[in-house]
Parts: C-alpha cells; sequence; structure tokens
C-alpha cells in the first residue's frame, strides 16, 4: 500500500498501445479473458453497456475504445478498483458511469444508482469462476474474490443481467469452458438465440474458456462459432488472436 492507502499501481498499456490502464500490482490484472468478451459484444453506438464486476474497467474500456457514442456503465464492488476505473475511464476520454455496487444486489439498489429493469442494451460480464473446491485460493483477498465462484455466483449475475437487459438485449460473457452446461443451465430462464466461441490455448489443446452471448426473449437455435486459437505451434500468438488482442478486429460474436 502507498501512504495514502491505495494501493501499489502499475501503469500499463494494453489493447496494443490503445487503451492505458492504472491497476493494483498485486491481486486481479486485467488480462485476455477482458480483452476477449470486449471483442465479442455486439455493441453499436447509442447502446447502454452495463459491464458487472467491472475491476478497472478493462473490458467496458476496451469495448468504448472499439464502439464510440456508447452509454457505458461499469458496477464494480470494490471502491478502490471502482475509484481507479474512473481515473482510466477519464485518462482514455472514455465518458463512463463508474458504481460502486454488489451485482447481486437488489433490484430497488440498481434503480437507485441509475440502472432500471429493462435499460440495458448489453451487459458484459466475467464473473468469477474457479470453483472454489478444486481451485488453491489465492491468499491475496482481492485476487480470490475475482476468481473464485460461490456456488450461486453464476446463476445471481444471470439474474441480474436478465433483470437490467430489455427485450432482445444481449448477455455477453465469458466462463470456463468445462463449466460449459453452467452457463447453460444458467441461461435457461430468460435467454434464448445463445451463441458459443470457444477459446483454445493452441491447435492441439482442449478450450480452456468459451466465450457466450445470449438473447433475452431470443428464440434461434444454438449457434457454435469456430474457436479462437490463442497460440500457433510454434508457440506465437495467432494471427486472429493478435488482432482481437491487439484491438484490430473483433470476434465472430460481435457480429450478430
Amino acid at each position: 500500500m502507498t501512504d495514502s492507502g491505495l494501493p501499489d499501481v502499475t501503469d500499463d498499456l494494453i489493447l496494443g498501445g490503445q487503451l492505458r490502464l492504472r491497476q493494483p500490482k498485486r491481486g486481479h490484472r486485467a488480462g485476455h479473458d477482458a480483452i476477449l468478451l470486449a471483442a465479442a459484444a455486439p455493441a453499436r453506438a447509442g447502446h447502454r453497456v452495463v459491464e458487472f464486476g467491472a475491476g478497472v474497467g478493462t473490458a467496458g474500456l476496451a469495448l468504448a475504445r472499439r464502439v464510440s457514442g456508447l452509454d457505458l456503465v461499469l458496477v464494480e464492488i470494490d471502491e478502490t478498483l471502482a475509484g481507479l476505473a474512473r481515473d482510466n475511464a477519464a485518462a482514455n476520454n472514455i465518458t463512463a458511469l463508474v458504481l460502486t455496487l454488489d451485482v447481486t444486489a437488489r433490484a430497488e439498489a440498481f434503480a437507485a444508482a441509475g440502472i432500471g429493469p429493462d435499460s440495458a442494451d448489453v451487459v458484459l460480464m466475467n464473473p468469477p469462476f474457479n470453483d472454489a473446491e478444486r481451485h488453491r485460493a489465492s491468499p491475496d483477498l482481492a485476487r480470490q474474490s475475482a476468481h473464485v465462484a460461490a456456488s450461486d455466483t453464476l446463476e445471481r449475475w444471470t439474474h441480474a443481467a436478465r433483470r437490467v437487459l430489455k427485450s432482445g438485449g444481449v448477455l455477453t460473457l465469458i466462463w470456463r469452458a468445462d463449466g460449459l452446461s453452467e452457463v447453460l443451465a444458467a441461461l435457461e430462464r430468460g435467454f434464448g438465440s445463445i451463441a458459443i466461441l470457444p477459446v483454445h490455448p493452441g491447435p492441439e489443446g482442449a478450450a480452456i474458456r468459451v466465450i457466450v452471448t445470449a438473447v433475452k426473449g431470443g428464440r434461434a437455435p444454438l449457434a457454435m462459432h469456430p474457436g479462437l486459437v490463442l497460440q500457433d505451434p510454434d508457440g506465437a500468438t495467432g494471427a486472429e488472436a493478435a488482432a482481437v488482442l491487439g484491438g484490430k478486429a473483433a470476434l465472430s460474436l460481435a457480429s450478430r
């Protein structure tokens, strides 16, 4: 911690240098998941986009860098991270409302903060997704909170997304690939038109993540998109992955 009580922070360039982020030196830090989440969101200018569990704002700000003219709301329970998200939005000249709010709070708390029911076009979320029974939790409490899920985390976050989305609005989330059945179960109520994009570490590796979009009230059949391979056989970042992580391309899910 610094003398001011704030955590030690680093000043980092991500998204091919398009986005500058101040973030804690220790704990949960910006990574590929947040950039992939932003690259999958089918947002358009004028859309109200709400990011749950925004941290320092990585995914929401990356999306705003790709799509101008968003009404961006960043929701984060940790006031220190929320403060850094406000700083990051200002430093990158991106307009964003940053709220210190628990994603699992009641509808009244959301409405009081300015996020009423049926008000969002897109919700982004990268919930804690590691199974507490299988995952050795970090001694860093902030990192543990960001990574380790309770048994009802996904269900409660999905419920909150369903509540704030307009009819026809899109939820975009990233989760463990081996937990895809949990995602599909959580989306059974109120969502349809589900699309899935697996993320593979390399050409021969099983998927480690799934990025999923789902439409509130959607009725189209489930669609499985071709997977994204992060690394070539020689270990170098693959061409498609490099373009996405460098902010030069979106993922196929974004074009729905």
